[in-house]
């Protein structure tokens, strides 16, 4: 061979280190449901800021959000890496149509970021005042109807006391709250906490129902025997972000500012809020919190029969000590 023609041998060595590089760690996007909108995704904000994921075995450098529920795990059987934090009702449902998923992580283990208001002038004070009025939620067999109810109930209040508004959505239901069509009206953190010298709370719901699992983690059958490792780096670096956000939130919430584009005071205060009430999980199955809001779904005529938590649950893929709980 031609002394020219021979291969520099920095450069050799370069590129050589950056294929093995890109080839080691490459870049990966997963679902989040209300991403930007809702708060369930702090933790992977900061585990993506902190370079947990990194640190794991599997680099996650974009979200893909969603508006909820079947559109979230639609996302996820399309997605390239099938992981997603989904409604737990959107799990239960994909199972029972036949989709192949699989839970494989706990997002958040209570409903905390849900409270009900009213106007600042309002003689509501309390859910008691609830009775006789006009009362929001968003639609039809969603989650602030069921909580609503379940609410209620757990207040010593018969659903039918009050008049059960669906407004399509929680802007349309603090419109109408505004107009004088409806008493008291959802909304979620951090709305409330960015609205809330507009308005003024009747009752948070963490106040009201016990905790139980709202959001979980999924993947997809084929994945987790495919990329066992990939599925438990995921669940690894977030966990650290839930542990980073609870040792220090506000620098969670600095983090979460700028992935959210939220004011930082905002942020702050809605984490803390949420925090508080040891909203995010770490992963780990609490089976009675799960039970509570099968209960609610059946309430609602979402789910009938009992769940088989041992086929929808797989703990394979969370450290060992949150497995071991």
């Amino acid at each position: 061979m031609l002394a020219g023609m021979m291969p520099h041998p920095v450069r050799t060595l370069a590129l050589a280190l950056l294929v093995l590089g890109a080839a080691h760690v490459a870049a990966e996007e997963i679902t989040v449901t209300q991403w930007t909108v809702g708060l369930y995704g702090v933790p992977y904000a900061v585990a993506m800021d902190k370079g947990y994921f990194r640190d794991a075995g599997i680099d996650i450098t974009g979200i893909l959000g969603s508006q909820g529920g079947g559109t979230s795990v639609r996302n996820v059987l399309a997605s390239a890496t099938p992981y997603g934090e989904v409604a737990l009702s959107a799990a239960i449902a994909a199972r029972r149509e036949g989709l192949p998923l699989v839970i494989v992580n706990t997002g958040t283990r209570h409903v905390a970021e849900f409270l009900w208001v009213t106007m600042p002038a309002s003689p509501v004070r309390t859910i008691q005042d609830f009775v006789g009025r006009k009362i929001a939620y968003t639609n039809p067999k969603s989650v602030t109807e069921m909580l609503l109810i379940m609410a209620l109930q757990a207040s010593g209040l018969k659903p039918d006391a009050v008049t059960r508004v669906s407004t399509g959505g929680y802007g349309p239901g603090l419109t109408a709250l505004e107009q004088g069509g409806v008493a008291a009206a959802p909304i979620i953190e951090p709305n409330w906490t960015a609205r809330k010298d507009r308005y003024r709370a009747v009752f948070f719901v963490k106040d009201v129902l016990p905790p139980m699992t709202s959001t979980v983690g999924v993947t997809t059958l084929e994945f987790a025997r495919a990329h066992p490792d990939k599925v438990k780096a995921i669940v690894a670096g977030r966990r650290r972000g839930v542990d980073f956000l609870y040792a220090d939130p506000a620098e969670a919430a600095r983090i979460t500012a700028v992935s959210y584009n939220l004011d930082p005071t905002i942020a702050a205060e809605a984490i803390a809020n949420m925090a508080a009430a040891k909203t995010w999980s770490p992963g780990d199955f609490e089976i009675a919190n799960f039970d509570r809001m099968a209960d609610g779904l059946r309430l609602m005529g979402e789910l009938d029969g009992p769940v088989d938590w041992k086929s929808l649950l797989d703990d394979r893929f969370l450290p060992a000590d949150l497995r071991q709980r």
